[in-house]
Order: structure tokens, then C-alpha cells, then sequence
């Protein structure tokens, strides 16, 4: 399926789970352990040497461990016994020291930790930009009047710059986690046949030490054969990520309908153009964006699932992480990058926000009316009498403003003034402005 790839894998976290970087990052792990053992004496440091400069991924056939694997049960089992052998064509004696005292989850796991940790950093990067073009554009829009939508309908005037800070608020709490995350996250596997590491004797505990200065990763108290949460933890925040662009892409989406228009994607030769209509422009990058997240739940279902895994090694659920884990951090990848299109190059439409607050003839004002009529008539009388005149003017085709101004009971109350003020949208976005200006400045001191 390599011709979708650019449309849903296209970004650089695609690359940390390519075939070769997942079978570099076992071969890391291979060196890293016998440098480790020879630190601590237990393997000779010529044979160390030798068998670290075989562990590259070119050295290896990848099509006979693709066929191996099947009939092995994971891919560490073949890769072991090709590297024995490159290495047993080097020096013979080495040979004899591959995978000293690990078991092939050992090398899996800690693997598939390298990739994750390459993958963390390129998200971050594509993050950090993100939120400086989103920033940006919150900025740019503080003051956009727009009508606010609650069940699809207008509700209250809002900005665009306040709605923009929504999901520039989530993005920096979703850099936050990140950040917490990582050092439970990045550390090694090393527990032999059971996780007992019995094979190391009393040198066990040591050689975990050497082995996490090695590959610059973290020791676990226990190894986590069979105790997943590290990876759930990992994949909620792709997940949780992918989401919060996922509610940005629909609400984009939604605002570029014909009918409402007040944003629209970025022109580019070629994009949203329909096969039989000249005049489309649809939200293709937003469709990719909401295909990605629309699949990301169900890959997150198994990967709970796969939790279950039986005493200290898994029958199933390991498996079921090997393709599930990195699919879902690779569509997270192309959820970032189309976001960033997305926000870098927007076209916004603020008059046309304005227009689409008055296409209610003042009724998205309403509840500004009530609250200026409760002191007076108590807040329940209030709301009834401008409920009803709204109904009358949706029945009548009438401005609001004209019916309450010729209601005897408001106008006792309010002058014609003061109902031109109160229906003013742009005098009632209330704190929006104090909670943009909160959000920029966590971001800009942040950055």
C-alpha cells in the first residue's frame, strides 16, 4: 500500500519505522550489550569490537528474516543467527559471544525503545513548529469576530484567535506529557529466558547498568516483559495528539462549507480540485487528517487489549504490538504534518465571519438582552419575553432589534441605544480576550 504512504505515513517519524531502522535498532541493542559485558569482563574486548562493527542492518539479508520470522515466531531469532554467522566470518572466536545471557525480547524490546525515542524527537520537532505557526496566527486573529457554535448552531460571538487558543492550549499540554513521559518511557529490556536474568549470574544488575550508559537510556526497577504500560502510555499520547488535530481538522473542515466560508485550505497547484468540477476546493488536507484519527482509535483498542499478557511472556499480545504501535505513531506523523500545512498557509475570511454573525437578524445577542432585562423583571421572566420574541422574529422574518423595540415591557426597561449596544456582537465575547492572551503567553514563553 506504499502509494498511500505520502498521503498518511509522508512525514519523517515514518523513517524511524522503516524495515531498516527496526532492525538497526535490535543490532544496537546486540553491540551495546557485548560493550557492556566486556566493561564488565565478561566478554573480551577484541570480541566486543568485532561483533559491534557487524551490527549494521546492511550486513544482513532482510528477505530470508522476513521468511524466518514466520516460521520462528518474531524476528530476533533469525537476526541472532544471521549475525552469528556475519560475525563468525569476521572471528570466529567473537561468534561465540552474540546475545551472551539476553533473550530475543530483550533485543526486540529494547529495539523497538531506540525507534520510539528517534520517533519522540522528530514529533517534537514538528510539534515545536506547530505551535509556533498556530501562535502565530492566534495572534494574528484575537480580535476576528465569528459566531461561537454549540450542536451546529450559532450560540454566542466568539473570536477566532480565542478558538485558534483552544487547540494551541491542548498542543502545549500535549508537549508537557511528552516531557514527563519520556523518562519512564526510554529505558532498556534486559531479563533473559524469564526475567530472572539467571544467564548473568550475580553480574546481572551491572551489566543493566552498563548496558543503559551504552545506549544513553534508563534502568527499570523490574525488566517489563510482560508489563506493557510503558507502550500504552507512549501510544495515548500519539493518540491523544492525532485527536486534538483531529478536532481542528472537523471544525476547519466545517467552516469551509460553501454555505458558511468564513476559512478556507491553502492554494496549491493541484489541491482540492475535484475529477468533473472546475469551481471545487475541498478540504483534502483536513480529510487526510480526519481518515488518520478516524483509524487511530481502533489501532489504540488493540494495544489495550494486548495488554493481557500471560506470566513473563506473552502468547499474542506482544505480537500484536509490532506493526500496530509504529502504525499508529506513523499516521500521528502525517496528522502533524498536514496540520502544519494546514495552519502555516489558512486563509481566513474575517468580514465574512462578521457577515455570518448577522444572518440571525440579532438573535445570536439574545441572551445579552435577557441579562440586561433580569435585574429589573428576575432572570426567568426575562428569559421567557425574549424567547418568545425570538420565536416571532424567526416566524415573521423580522429583526429582532425592531421587535424589542416595540415591545412595551423592554422598552420600558431599555432605550433604542441601549438595545443597538446590547445586539452588538463585538461587545459581547466576554473573557475571550483574557483567555487568548493567557494561552499566548504560555506559549511564547515557552518557545
Amino acid at each position: 500500500m506504499s502509494l498511500y504512504t505520502p498521503l498518511f505515513h509522508g512525514s519523517s517519524l515514518s523513517d524511524c519505522f522503516s524495515d531498516r531502522a527496526l532492525l538497526q535498532g535490535m543490532l544496537d541493542f546486540e553491540a551495546a550489550l557485548t560493550r557492556a559485558q566486556a566493561s564488565c569482563d565478561m566478554v573480551p574486548r577484541e570480541a566486543a569490537a568485532a561483533i559491534s562493527a557487524c551490527c549494521q542492518a546492511e550486513r544482513l539479508d532482510s528477505d530470508a528474516l522476513a521468511r524466518d520470522a514466520a516460521l520462528a515466531g518474531n524476528l530476533a531469532i533469525p537476526l541472532v543467527k544471521q549475525l552469528t554467522a556475519v560475525v563468525r566470518g569476521e572471528d570466529e572466536q567473537a561468534a561465540r559471544y552474540v546475545h551472551w545471557g539476553a533473550t530475543s525480547q530483550d533485543a526486540i524490546d529494547t529495539g523497538l525503545i531506540l525507534q520510539l525515542r528517534a520517533a519522540l524527537e522528530q514529533a517534537e520537532t514538528q510539534l515545536n513548529r506547530l505551535i509556533t505557526a498556530l501562535t502565530r496566527q492566534v495572534g494574528d486573529h484575537a480580535a476576528s469576530l465569528m459566531p461561537g457554535r454549540t450542536w451546529l448552531q450559532h450560540a454566542l460571538p466568539t473570536t477566532y484567535g480565542l478558538k485558534l487558543a483552544g487547540t494551541l492550549d491542548a498542543l502545549l499540554r500535549h508537549r508537557a506529557r511528552l516531557n514527563e513521559m519520556r523518562p519512564r518511557l526510554l529505558v532498556i529490556q534486559l531479563g533473559g529466558a524469564a526475567g530472572t536474568l539467571a544467564s548473568l549470574k550475580a553480574q546481572g544488575p551491572v551489566v543493566i547498568q552498563a548496558l543503559a550508559r551504552e545506549l544513553a537510556l534508563g534502568v527499570p526497577d523490574t525488566p517489563w516483559h510482560s508489563q506493557r504500560d510503558r507502550l500504552l502510555e507512549a501510544a495515548g499520547w500519539f493518540a491523544g495528539l492525532a485527536a486534538s488535530l483531529g478536532k481542528f481538522a472537523g471544525d476547519f473542515a466545517l467552516l469551509m462549507q460553501t454555505e458558511v466560508a468564513e476559512v478556507s485550505e491553502p492554494v496549491a497547484e493541484g489541491r482540492g480540485g475535484s475529477s468533473t468540477m472546475p469551481h471545487k476546493r475541498n478540504p483534502v488536507t483536513c480529510a487526510a487528517i480526519l481518515s488518520s484519527t478516524g483509524r487511530i482509535p481502533g489501532l489504540m483498542a488493540a494495544l489495550y487489549a494486548a495488554q493481557n499478557q500471560q506470566h513473563e511472556r506473552a502468547l499474542g499480545g506482544w505480537q500484536a504490538e509490532w506493526e500496530t504501535l509504529p502504525q499508529l505513531a506513523t499516521l500521528t506523523g502525517g496528522v502533524l504534518d498536514n496540520a502544519l500545512t494546514l495552519v502555516e498557509g489558512m486563509q481566513v475570511y474575517p468580514q465574512k465571519m462578521r457577515q455570518n454573525l448577522d444572518i440571525t437578524h440579532g438573535l445570536i445577542m439574545a441572551e445579552s438582552v435577557t441579562l440586561a432585562l433580569a435585574p429589573q423583571m428576575g432572570k426567568a421572566r426575562a428569559h421567557h419575553l425574549v424567547e418568545r420574541l425570538c420565536h416571532q422574529a424567526l416566524d415573521d422574518n423580522q429583526p429582532l432589534a425592531w421587535l424589542l423595540q416595540q415591545d412595551e415591557t423592554v422598552s420600558r426597561y431599555l432605550s433604542e441605544s441601549q438595545i443597538a449596544s446590547l445586539l452588538d456582537p463585538a461587545g459581547a465575547t466576554g473573557s475571550a480576550d483574557h483567555f487568548l492572551r493567557q494561552v499566548l503567553a504560555r506559549s511564547k514563553e515557552s518557545l
